[in-house]
Protein backbone atom coordinates (compact mmCIF):
# COMPACT_ATOMS: atom_id res chain seq x y z
CA UNK A 1 0.00 0.00 0.00
CA UNK A 2 1.34 3.44 -0.91
CA UNK A 3 2.26 5.73 1.98
CA UNK A 4 -0.47 8.27 2.75
CA UNK A 5 0.87 11.81 3.24
CA UNK A 6 -0.94 14.23 5.53
CA UNK A 7 -1.47 17.94 4.85
CA UNK A 8 0.38 19.47 7.78
CA UNK A 9 -0.37 23.07 6.91
CA UNK A 10 -3.72 22.87 8.66
CA UNK A 11 -4.67 22.48 12.27
CA UNK A 12 -5.86 19.01 13.23
CA UNK A 13 -3.60 17.00 10.93
CA UNK A 14 -2.38 15.11 13.99
CA UNK A 15 -5.80 13.47 14.37
CA UNK A 16 -4.82 11.12 11.55
CA UNK A 17 -1.15 10.91 12.49
CA UNK A 18 1.06 8.42 14.31
CA UNK A 19 4.16 9.67 16.11
CA UNK A 20 7.38 7.85 16.94
CA UNK A 21 9.47 8.74 19.97
CA UNK A 22 13.24 8.70 19.56
CA UNK A 23 15.49 8.65 22.60
CA UNK A 24 18.56 10.03 20.82
CA UNK A 25 21.25 8.52 23.06
CA UNK A 26 19.97 5.04 22.23
CA UNK A 27 18.77 5.20 18.63
CA UNK A 28 21.81 5.08 16.32
CA UNK A 29 25.45 6.02 16.85
CA UNK A 30 27.54 7.01 13.81
CA UNK A 31 30.84 8.19 15.33
CA UNK A 32 31.68 5.21 17.54
CA UNK A 33 31.44 6.98 20.90
CA UNK A 34 28.63 4.69 22.05
CA UNK A 35 26.04 7.50 22.14
CA UNK A 36 23.37 7.95 19.50
CA UNK A 37 23.46 11.12 17.43
CA UNK A 38 21.52 13.21 14.93
CA UNK A 39 23.37 11.75 11.98
CA UNK A 40 22.27 8.35 13.23
CA UNK A 41 18.64 9.43 13.14
CA UNK A 42 19.11 10.82 9.64
CA UNK A 43 20.56 7.49 8.53
CA UNK A 44 17.42 5.68 9.72
CA UNK A 45 14.78 7.98 8.25
CA UNK A 46 14.04 5.56 5.41
CA UNK A 47 13.21 2.89 8.00
CA UNK A 48 10.80 5.25 9.74
CA UNK A 49 9.26 6.35 6.44
CA UNK A 50 8.67 2.69 5.57
CA UNK A 51 7.02 2.10 8.94
CA UNK A 52 4.65 4.93 7.98
CA UNK A 53 4.96 7.35 10.89
CA UNK A 54 4.13 11.03 10.45
CA UNK A 55 6.23 12.67 13.13
CA UNK A 56 9.18 12.11 15.42
CA UNK A 57 8.96 13.12 19.06
CA UNK A 58 12.63 13.84 19.62
CA UNK A 59 13.65 13.61 23.26
CA UNK A 60 15.90 16.53 24.28
CA UNK A 61 18.94 17.23 22.10
CA UNK A 62 19.62 20.73 23.42
CA UNK A 63 22.86 21.49 25.28
CA UNK A 64 22.86 19.80 28.67
CA UNK A 65 25.17 18.48 31.41
CA UNK A 66 23.10 15.25 31.12
CA UNK A 67 22.32 14.91 34.81
CA UNK A 68 18.84 13.75 33.76
CA UNK A 69 19.66 12.56 30.25
CA UNK A 70 19.01 15.89 28.60
CA UNK A 71 15.99 16.95 30.60
CA UNK A 72 18.31 19.46 32.29
CA UNK A 73 18.84 21.98 29.49
CA UNK A 74 21.68 24.50 29.78
CA UNK A 75 21.03 26.25 26.44
CA UNK A 76 17.64 25.99 24.74
CA UNK A 77 19.03 27.32 21.44
CA UNK A 78 22.04 25.03 21.07
CA UNK A 79 22.50 21.36 20.18
CA UNK A 80 24.48 19.27 22.63
CA UNK A 81 27.80 18.34 20.99
CA UNK A 82 27.29 14.69 21.90
CA UNK A 83 24.43 14.63 19.37
CA UNK A 84 26.03 16.80 16.70
CA UNK A 85 25.65 20.37 15.50
CA UNK A 86 22.91 22.81 14.62
CA UNK A 87 23.68 22.03 10.98
CA UNK A 88 22.93 18.36 11.73
CA UNK A 89 19.66 19.38 13.30
CA UNK A 90 18.71 21.48 10.30
CA UNK A 91 19.55 18.55 8.02
CA UNK A 92 17.38 16.24 10.12
CA UNK A 93 14.43 18.63 9.93
CA UNK A 94 14.86 18.99 6.17
CA UNK A 95 15.40 15.30 5.36
CA UNK A 96 12.54 14.20 7.60
CA UNK A 97 10.29 16.77 5.94
CA UNK A 98 11.07 15.35 2.51
CA UNK A 99 9.66 12.06 3.78
CA UNK A 100 6.53 13.59 5.24
CA UNK A 101 7.85 13.38 8.79
CA UNK A 102 7.67 16.32 11.20
CA UNK A 103 10.13 16.82 14.06
CA UNK A 104 8.50 17.44 17.45
CA UNK A 105 11.05 18.98 19.81
CA UNK A 106 11.02 18.10 23.51
CA UNK A 107 11.36 21.15 25.78
CA UNK A 108 11.55 21.54 29.55
CA UNK A 109 9.66 24.78 30.14
CA UNK A 110 9.27 24.01 33.86
CA UNK A 111 12.96 23.96 34.74
CA UNK A 112 16.45 24.43 33.36
CA UNK A 113 19.87 23.09 34.20
CA UNK A 114 21.70 24.82 37.02
CA UNK A 115 24.41 25.42 34.39
CA UNK A 116 22.08 27.58 32.31
CA UNK A 117 23.25 31.18 31.93
CA UNK A 118 20.07 32.42 33.60
CA UNK A 119 20.65 30.39 36.75
CA UNK A 120 24.34 31.19 36.87
CA UNK A 121 23.37 34.87 36.81
CA UNK A 122 20.62 34.26 39.36
CA UNK A 123 23.22 32.90 41.78
CA UNK A 124 25.23 36.12 41.71
CA UNK A 125 22.90 38.24 43.81
CA UNK A 126 19.31 38.82 44.79
CA UNK A 127 19.38 42.00 42.72
CA UNK A 128 20.44 40.31 39.50
CA UNK A 129 17.63 40.63 36.89
CA UNK A 130 17.77 36.85 36.31
CA UNK A 131 17.34 36.02 39.99
CA UNK A 132 13.57 36.18 39.67
CA UNK A 133 13.64 33.74 36.74
CA UNK A 134 13.69 31.02 39.43
CA UNK A 135 11.80 30.22 42.62
CA UNK A 136 13.49 31.33 45.87
CA UNK A 137 12.57 31.49 49.52
CA UNK A 138 14.46 33.00 52.43
CA UNK A 139 15.67 30.64 55.13
CA UNK A 140 18.24 29.72 57.74
CA UNK A 141 20.07 26.87 56.01
CA UNK A 142 18.81 24.41 58.62
CA UNK A 143 15.08 24.02 58.08
CA UNK A 144 13.76 24.16 54.46
CA UNK A 145 10.67 26.31 53.80
CA UNK A 146 8.52 23.17 53.97
CA UNK A 147 8.74 19.40 53.75
CA UNK A 148 8.12 18.98 50.02
CA UNK A 149 10.02 16.07 48.48
CA UNK A 150 11.62 16.01 45.02
CA UNK A 151 10.61 13.39 42.49
CA UNK A 152 14.13 11.97 42.41
CA UNK A 153 14.43 11.92 46.20
CA UNK A 154 15.39 14.38 48.90
CA UNK A 155 14.03 17.84 49.62
CA UNK A 156 12.64 20.14 46.94
CA UNK A 157 14.73 22.94 48.47
CA UNK A 158 18.48 23.52 48.12
CA UNK A 159 20.31 26.08 50.27
CA UNK A 160 22.55 28.75 48.74
CA UNK A 161 24.55 30.20 51.67
CA UNK A 162 25.80 33.41 50.08
CA UNK A 163 22.24 34.39 49.12
CA UNK A 164 20.62 33.28 52.34
CA UNK A 165 17.95 31.56 50.26
CA UNK A 166 16.71 28.19 49.13
CA UNK A 167 15.85 27.50 45.50
CA UNK A 168 13.03 25.16 44.51
CA UNK A 169 13.46 22.08 42.30
CA UNK A 170 10.89 19.36 41.74
CA UNK A 171 13.45 16.98 40.24
CA UNK A 172 17.23 16.83 40.65
CA UNK A 173 19.16 19.48 42.59
CA UNK A 174 20.67 20.46 39.23
CA UNK A 175 17.21 21.19 37.74
CA UNK A 176 15.96 24.45 39.33
CA UNK A 177 12.33 25.29 38.63
CA UNK A 178 11.67 28.44 36.64
CA UNK A 179 9.35 31.17 37.87
CA UNK A 180 6.51 31.57 35.37
CA UNK A 181 5.07 34.46 37.35
CA UNK A 182 7.88 36.54 35.84
CA UNK A 183 6.70 37.92 32.46
CA UNK A 184 10.29 38.47 31.31
CA UNK A 185 10.99 34.75 31.71
CA UNK A 186 7.89 33.88 29.74
CA UNK A 187 8.89 36.22 26.90
CA UNK A 188 12.34 34.60 26.74
CA UNK A 189 10.79 31.15 26.51
CA UNK A 190 8.35 32.24 23.81
CA UNK A 191 11.16 33.82 21.78
CA UNK A 192 13.11 30.58 22.05
CA UNK A 193 10.16 28.52 20.80
CA UNK A 194 9.69 30.89 17.85
CA UNK A 195 13.39 30.39 17.08
CA UNK A 196 12.78 26.65 16.68
CA UNK A 197 9.63 27.15 14.62
CA UNK A 198 11.78 29.26 12.31
CA UNK A 199 14.09 26.28 11.94
CA UNK A 200 11.19 24.21 10.65
CA UNK A 201 10.16 22.34 13.78
CA UNK A 202 6.66 20.89 13.44
CA UNK A 203 5.74 21.23 17.10
CA UNK A 204 6.68 20.60 20.70
CA UNK A 205 6.37 18.02 23.41
CA UNK A 206 6.25 20.02 26.64
CA UNK A 207 7.76 18.23 29.62
CA UNK A 208 5.75 18.32 32.89
CA UNK A 209 3.89 21.34 31.54
CA UNK A 210 1.18 21.09 34.20
CA UNK A 211 3.78 22.07 36.82
CA UNK A 212 4.77 25.49 35.49
CA UNK A 213 2.18 27.31 37.67
CA UNK A 214 3.50 25.90 40.94
CA UNK A 215 2.72 27.44 44.32
CA UNK A 216 5.37 25.93 46.61
CA UNK A 217 4.21 27.85 49.69
CA UNK A 218 0.91 26.00 49.38
CA UNK A 219 2.71 22.77 48.41
CA UNK A 220 1.03 22.89 44.98
CA UNK A 221 3.11 21.64 42.07
CA UNK A 222 0.68 20.48 39.36
CA UNK A 223 -2.41 22.33 38.16
CA UNK A 224 -1.58 25.61 39.86
CA UNK A 225 -4.12 28.46 39.75
CA UNK A 226 -2.52 30.28 36.80
CA UNK A 227 -1.80 27.20 34.68
CA UNK A 228 -4.44 27.68 31.99
CA UNK A 229 -3.79 31.42 31.87
CA UNK A 230 -0.14 30.65 31.08
CA UNK A 231 -1.01 28.00 28.47
CA UNK A 232 -3.46 30.31 26.72
CA UNK A 233 -0.83 33.04 26.58
CA UNK A 234 1.68 30.52 25.20
CA UNK A 235 -0.80 29.51 22.52
CA UNK A 236 -1.49 33.13 21.52
CA UNK A 237 2.18 34.13 21.48
CA UNK A 238 3.79 31.07 19.87
CA UNK A 239 1.35 28.55 18.46
CA UNK A 240 -0.45 30.76 15.95
CA UNK A 241 0.69 28.85 12.88
CA UNK A 242 -1.99 26.39 11.83
CA UNK A 243 0.18 23.31 11.56
CA UNK A 244 2.08 23.48 14.88
CA UNK A 245 1.29 20.47 17.08
CA UNK A 246 1.80 20.41 20.84
CA UNK A 247 1.50 17.61 23.37
CA UNK A 248 1.79 18.39 27.05
CA UNK A 249 3.01 15.92 29.64
CA UNK A 250 0.50 16.22 32.49
CA UNK A 251 0.75 13.58 35.20
CA UNK A 252 -2.03 15.30 37.13
CA UNK A 253 -4.50 15.57 34.27
CA UNK A 254 -8.08 14.39 34.55
CA UNK A 255 -10.71 14.48 31.81
CA UNK A 256 -12.06 17.90 32.76
CA UNK A 257 -8.60 19.48 32.77
CA UNK A 258 -7.74 17.69 29.52
CA UNK A 259 -10.75 19.32 27.86
CA UNK A 260 -9.06 22.65 28.53
CA UNK A 261 -5.60 21.47 27.47
CA UNK A 262 -6.85 20.05 24.17
CA UNK A 263 -9.93 22.14 23.41
CA UNK A 264 -10.85 21.99 19.70
CA UNK A 265 -10.52 25.78 19.42
CA UNK A 266 -6.75 25.46 19.91
CA UNK A 267 -6.74 27.88 22.82
CA UNK A 268 -4.12 25.83 24.67
CA UNK A 269 -2.44 22.64 23.32
CA UNK A 270 -3.24 20.00 20.70
CA UNK A 271 -3.36 17.09 23.13
CA UNK A 272 -2.10 15.93 26.49
CA UNK A 273 -0.25 12.92 27.85
CA UNK A 274 -2.26 11.69 30.82
CA UNK A 275 -1.11 8.79 32.98
CA UNK A 276 -4.12 7.48 34.86
CA UNK A 277 -4.00 4.17 33.00
CA UNK A 278 -0.26 3.82 33.62
CA UNK A 279 -0.67 3.81 37.41
CA UNK A 280 -3.24 1.02 37.61
CA UNK A 281 -0.63 -1.60 38.55
CA UNK A 282 0.75 0.62 41.31
CA UNK A 283 -0.20 -0.16 44.90
CA UNK A 284 -2.68 2.51 46.08
CA UNK A 285 -1.13 5.10 48.34
CA UNK A 286 2.41 4.11 47.47
CA UNK A 287 4.89 5.10 44.80
CA UNK A 288 5.44 3.44 41.44
CA UNK A 289 8.00 0.99 42.82
CA UNK A 290 5.29 -0.89 44.75
CA UNK A 291 3.45 -2.91 42.15
CA UNK A 292 0.30 -5.01 42.11
CA UNK A 293 -1.09 -7.15 39.26
CA UNK A 294 -3.02 -5.26 36.61
CA UNK A 295 -6.80 -5.57 37.09
CA UNK A 296 -8.12 -5.60 33.52
CA UNK A 297 -11.63 -4.26 34.27
CA UNK A 298 -10.03 -1.22 35.92
CA UNK A 299 -7.92 -0.57 32.82
CA UNK A 300 -10.99 -0.84 30.62
CA UNK A 301 -13.01 1.53 32.76
CA UNK A 302 -10.17 4.05 32.85
CA UNK A 303 -9.70 4.07 29.08
CA UNK A 304 -13.47 4.22 28.48
CA UNK A 305 -13.61 7.27 30.76
CA UNK A 306 -11.01 9.04 28.60
CA UNK A 307 -12.37 7.87 25.26
CA UNK A 308 -15.91 8.98 26.01
CA UNK A 309 -14.90 12.04 28.03
CA UNK A 310 -12.85 13.67 25.27
CA UNK A 311 -14.91 12.56 22.27
CA UNK A 312 -15.75 15.79 20.44
CA UNK A 313 -14.46 18.00 23.29
CA UNK A 314 -10.71 17.32 23.29
CA UNK A 315 -8.10 14.94 21.97
CA UNK A 316 -6.35 11.92 23.45
CA UNK A 317 -2.76 10.87 23.04
CA UNK A 318 -2.42 7.08 23.00
CA UNK A 319 0.64 5.44 24.51
CA UNK A 320 1.84 2.62 26.74
CA UNK A 321 5.59 3.09 26.34
CA UNK A 322 8.03 5.97 26.61
CA UNK A 323 11.47 6.82 27.99
CA UNK A 324 10.05 7.08 31.54
CA UNK A 325 8.19 3.76 31.54
CA UNK A 326 9.18 0.09 31.40
CA UNK A 327 8.35 -1.66 28.14
CA UNK A 328 4.72 -2.70 28.09
CA UNK A 329 5.30 -6.14 26.56
CA UNK A 330 7.28 -6.99 29.71
CA UNK A 331 4.80 -5.21 31.97
CA UNK A 332 1.33 -6.20 30.76
CA UNK A 333 2.19 -8.75 28.08
CA UNK A 334 4.38 -11.83 27.98
CA UNK A 335 7.98 -11.19 26.94
CA UNK A 336 8.77 -14.91 26.77
CA UNK A 337 6.74 -17.54 24.93
CA UNK A 338 4.11 -15.11 23.66
CA UNK A 339 6.20 -11.99 23.13
CA UNK A 340 5.15 -11.50 19.49
CA UNK A 341 1.48 -12.31 20.11
CA UNK A 342 1.18 -10.13 23.20
CA UNK A 343 3.05 -7.23 21.58
CA UNK A 344 0.57 -7.32 18.69
CA UNK A 345 -2.38 -7.64 21.07
CA UNK A 346 -1.36 -4.62 23.12
CA UNK A 347 -0.83 -2.59 19.95
CA UNK A 348 -4.26 -3.58 18.66
CA UNK A 349 -5.92 -2.51 21.90
CA UNK A 350 -4.26 0.92 21.79
CA UNK A 351 -4.35 1.76 18.08
CA UNK A 352 -8.05 0.99 17.75
CA UNK A 353 -8.93 3.92 20.00
CA UNK A 354 -9.53 7.59 19.27
CA UNK A 355 -6.45 9.76 19.65
CA UNK A 356 -2.93 10.13 18.34
CA UNK A 357 -0.75 7.05 18.94
CA UNK A 358 2.88 7.37 20.05
CA UNK A 359 5.27 4.50 19.35
CA UNK A 360 8.41 4.37 21.48
CA UNK A 361 11.52 3.30 19.59
CA UNK A 362 11.75 -0.49 19.48
CA UNK A 363 8.12 -0.97 20.45
CA UNK A 364 7.44 -1.84 16.81
CA UNK A 365 9.95 -4.70 17.20
CA UNK A 366 8.55 -5.99 20.49
CA UNK A 367 11.69 -4.99 22.41
CA UNK A 368 11.65 -6.01 26.08
CA UNK A 369 12.93 -4.86 29.45
CA UNK A 370 16.50 -5.66 30.47
CA UNK A 371 17.98 -6.84 33.78
CA UNK A 372 21.23 -5.15 34.72
CA UNK A 373 23.36 -4.99 37.83
CA UNK A 374 22.86 -1.81 39.84
CA UNK A 375 26.16 -0.27 38.76
CA UNK A 376 25.23 -0.71 35.09
CA UNK A 377 22.18 1.53 35.37
CA UNK A 378 22.70 5.23 34.56
CA UNK A 379 19.39 6.77 35.63
CA UNK A 380 19.59 9.20 38.55
CA UNK A 381 16.09 8.14 39.66
CA UNK A 382 17.12 4.49 39.97
CA UNK A 383 20.18 5.23 42.08
CA UNK A 384 18.38 7.70 44.33
CA UNK A 385 15.54 5.24 44.83
CA UNK A 386 17.97 2.42 45.67
CA UNK A 387 19.70 4.57 48.30
CA UNK A 388 16.44 5.67 49.87
CA UNK A 389 14.88 2.21 49.95
CA UNK A 390 17.90 0.41 51.36
CA UNK A 391 18.16 3.14 54.02
CA UNK A 392 14.53 2.35 54.91
CA UNK A 393 15.43 -1.32 55.45
CA UNK A 394 14.47 -2.89 52.11
CA UNK A 395 16.84 -5.70 51.14
CA UNK A 396 18.91 -5.57 47.94
CA UNK A 397 16.96 -8.26 46.08
CA UNK A 398 13.58 -6.62 46.77
CA UNK A 399 14.80 -3.25 45.53
CA UNK A 400 16.38 -4.77 42.42
CA UNK A 401 13.14 -6.58 41.57
CA UNK A 402 11.38 -3.21 41.64
CA UNK A 403 14.07 -1.69 39.41
CA UNK A 404 13.86 -4.56 36.92
CA UNK A 405 10.09 -4.09 36.75
CA UNK A 406 9.78 -0.29 36.71
CA UNK A 407 13.18 1.34 36.18
CA UNK A 408 13.34 3.90 33.37
CA UNK A 409 16.58 2.54 31.93
CA UNK A 410 14.75 -0.66 30.98
CA UNK A 411 13.27 1.24 28.05
CA UNK A 412 16.42 3.22 27.27
CA UNK A 413 18.67 0.38 26.08
CA UNK A 414 20.05 0.84 22.56
CA UNK A 415 17.85 0.21 19.57
CA UNK A 416 18.27 -3.32 18.22
CA UNK A 417 18.99 -3.00 14.52
CA UNK A 418 20.80 -6.28 13.79
CA UNK A 419 21.89 -9.48 15.51
CA UNK A 420 25.52 -8.42 15.18
CA UNK A 421 27.99 -6.50 17.33
CA UNK A 422 26.10 -4.25 19.79
CA UNK A 423 22.97 -4.85 17.71
CA UNK A 424 24.25 -2.53 14.97
CA UNK A 425 23.81 0.44 17.30
CA UNK A 426 27.48 1.40 17.62
CA UNK A 427 30.98 0.28 16.72
CA UNK A 428 32.14 1.45 20.14
CA UNK A 429 31.02 0.71 23.69
CA UNK A 430 27.33 1.60 24.13
CA UNK A 431 26.51 4.09 26.89
CA UNK A 432 23.97 1.60 28.26
CA UNK A 433 24.28 -2.14 27.62
CA UNK A 434 22.44 -3.66 24.67
CA UNK A 435 19.80 -6.23 25.56
CA UNK A 436 21.31 -9.68 24.82
CA UNK A 437 18.07 -10.77 23.16
CA UNK A 438 19.02 -8.60 20.18
CA UNK A 439 20.19 -11.86 18.60
CA UNK A 440 16.51 -12.72 18.07
CA UNK A 441 14.81 -9.33 18.36
CA UNK A 442 16.09 -6.80 15.82
CA UNK A 443 14.91 -4.68 12.91
CA UNK A 444 16.80 -6.65 10.27
CA UNK A 445 15.04 -9.87 11.25
CA UNK A 446 11.68 -8.11 11.54
CA UNK A 447 11.89 -6.67 8.04
CA UNK A 448 12.57 -10.16 6.68
CA UNK A 449 9.54 -11.65 8.44
CA UNK A 450 6.12 -10.73 6.98
CA UNK A 451 4.48 -11.80 10.26
CA UNK A 452 6.71 -9.70 12.50
CA UNK A 453 5.58 -7.13 15.05
CA UNK A 454 6.98 -4.46 12.72
CA UNK A 455 4.61 -5.26 9.85
CA UNK A 456 1.72 -5.46 12.29
CA UNK A 457 2.45 -1.90 13.43
CA UNK A 458 2.82 -0.80 9.82
CA UNK A 459 -0.67 -2.13 9.09
CA UNK A 460 -2.11 -0.40 12.19
CA UNK A 461 -0.68 2.92 10.99
CA UNK A 462 -2.26 2.42 7.57
CA UNK A 463 -5.64 1.60 9.09
CA UNK A 464 -5.70 4.82 11.11
CA UNK A 465 -5.47 6.81 7.90
CA UNK A 466 -7.89 4.74 5.80
CA UNK A 467 -10.66 3.73 8.24
CA UNK A 468 -12.41 6.90 9.45
CA UNK A 469 -14.25 5.24 12.33
CA UNK A 470 -10.90 4.61 14.04
CA UNK A 471 -10.26 8.33 14.15
CA UNK A 472 -13.71 9.67 14.93
CA UNK A 473 -16.11 6.90 15.98
CA UNK A 474 -17.78 6.70 19.37
CA UNK A 475 -16.48 4.19 21.93
CA UNK A 476 -18.21 1.54 24.02
CA UNK A 477 -16.96 -1.46 25.94
CA UNK A 478 -18.12 -5.00 25.23
CA UNK A 479 -18.23 -7.38 28.21
CA UNK A 480 -16.80 -4.69 30.52
CA UNK A 481 -16.49 -6.95 33.59
CA UNK A 482 -14.42 -9.64 31.89
CA UNK A 483 -11.07 -10.15 33.59
CA UNK A 484 -9.64 -11.81 30.48
CA UNK A 485 -10.94 -9.99 27.38
CA UNK A 486 -10.67 -6.31 26.47
CA UNK A 487 -13.24 -5.76 23.72
CA UNK A 488 -14.79 -2.54 22.49
CA UNK A 489 -16.69 -1.06 19.57
CA UNK A 490 -16.15 2.14 17.60
CA UNK A 491 -19.20 3.40 15.76
CA UNK A 492 -20.05 6.06 13.19
CA UNK A 493 -23.02 6.52 10.87
CA UNK A 494 -21.63 4.19 8.21
CA UNK A 495 -18.87 2.17 9.87
CA UNK A 496 -18.73 -0.14 12.88
CA UNK A 497 -15.51 -1.55 14.31
CA UNK A 498 -15.05 -4.31 16.87
CA UNK A 499 -11.69 -4.70 18.62
CA UNK A 500 -11.10 -7.88 20.64
CA UNK A 501 -8.03 -8.57 22.79
CA UNK A 502 -7.30 -11.60 24.98
CA UNK A 503 -5.12 -10.28 27.81
CA UNK A 504 -4.16 -13.74 29.03
CA UNK A 505 -1.74 -16.48 28.05
CA UNK A 506 -4.60 -18.99 28.06
CA UNK A 507 -6.98 -20.18 25.38
CA UNK A 508 -10.46 -19.05 26.39
CA UNK A 509 -14.01 -19.42 25.15
CA UNK A 510 -15.44 -16.19 23.77
CA UNK A 511 -18.03 -15.65 21.07
CA UNK A 512 -17.90 -12.82 18.56
CA UNK A 513 -21.15 -10.79 18.79
CA UNK A 514 -23.68 -11.98 16.21
CA UNK A 515 -23.68 -8.74 14.22
CA UNK A 516 -19.93 -9.11 13.58
CA UNK A 517 -19.94 -12.77 12.52
CA UNK A 518 -19.68 -11.82 8.84
CA UNK A 519 -17.58 -8.67 9.30
CA UNK A 520 -14.39 -7.95 7.39
CA UNK A 521 -11.27 -8.97 9.29
CA UNK A 522 -9.04 -5.92 9.14
CA UNK A 523 -6.26 -7.36 11.28
CA UNK A 524 -5.56 -10.35 13.48
CA UNK A 525 -2.52 -12.01 15.04
CA UNK A 526 -3.90 -15.55 14.60
CA UNK A 527 -6.07 -17.44 12.15
CA UNK A 528 -9.42 -17.00 13.95
CA UNK A 529 -11.19 -20.01 15.46
CA UNK A 530 -14.95 -19.61 16.10
CA UNK A 531 -15.79 -19.46 19.81
CA UNK A 532 -12.14 -19.47 20.90
CA UNK A 533 -9.56 -16.82 21.66
CA UNK A 534 -6.01 -18.11 21.63
CA UNK A 535 -3.34 -16.78 24.04
CA UNK A 536 -3.05 -13.02 23.53
CA UNK A 537 -5.22 -13.18 20.42
CA UNK A 538 -6.34 -9.86 18.95
CA UNK A 539 -8.51 -8.85 16.04
CA UNK A 540 -10.19 -5.87 14.38
CA UNK A 541 -13.47 -6.50 12.57
CA UNK A 542 -15.17 -3.90 10.36
CA UNK A 543 -18.70 -3.46 9.06
CA UNK A 544 -19.31 -0.90 6.30
CA UNK A 545 -22.88 0.21 5.68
Amino acid sequence: MARIMLDKSKRGWWESAVFYQIYPKSFQDTDGDGIGDLQGIISRLDYLEYLGIDGIWLSPVCASPQVDNGYDISDFRAIDPMFGSMEDMETLISEAGKRGISIILDLTLNHSSDRHFWFQEALKSRDNPYHDYYVWRDGDGVTPPNGMRATFGGSCWTWVPHLGQYYFHQFAVEQPDMNWDNPNLRRELYDMMRFWIGKGIGGFRLDVIDQIAKEPDLEITGNGPRLHEFLQELSREVLKEEGIVTVGEAWGANVERAKLYSAPDGSELSMVFQFQHIGLDQEPGKDKWDMIPLHLPALKQCLRHWQQGLNGTGWNSLFMNNHDLPRVVSRWGNDGQYRVESAKMLATMLHGMQGTPYIFQGEELGMTNIRLELDQYKDVEIHNMYAERTAMGYDHDTVMNSIWARGRDNARTPMQWTSGWHAGFTTGTPWLPVNPNCVEINAEAALDDPYSVFYYYKRLIELRKTVPVIRFGSFELVDPDSEQVFAYTRDSADQHLLVVCNFTGEEIAWDIPAEYQEAEILLTNYEPTPGILKPYEAMMLLINE
